[in-house]
């Protein structure tokens, strides 16, 4: 009987409802949705960086060759 009436005192207590412990492991699922974003945003940079590539590095040897020439360094 005693085994019974702890289990009951258990789940009525109101630290211990279930209520409360699926609140409290909220902050998981939002762990878990900020991965998602990070994630997300880190295939878009990644897409980005592949359609644009060659057009940034032709964009940064004009940069570059335009500097060396400015400064009076020879390539």
């Amino acid at each position: 009987m005693l085994p019974l009436l702890v289990t009951l005192q258990y789940v009525a207590d109101t630290k211990n409802s279930i209520v409360d412990r699926l609140t409290r492991e909220e902050k998981g699922a939002t762990a878990v949705e900020y991965g998602l974003i990070v994630g997300l945003i880190a295939v878009v940079i990644i897409v980005a960086v592949t359609l644009l590539g060659n057009q940034l590095n032709a964009l940064l040897g004009k940069v570059t060759g335009g500097l060396a020439e400015g400064s009076g360094v020879a390539k």
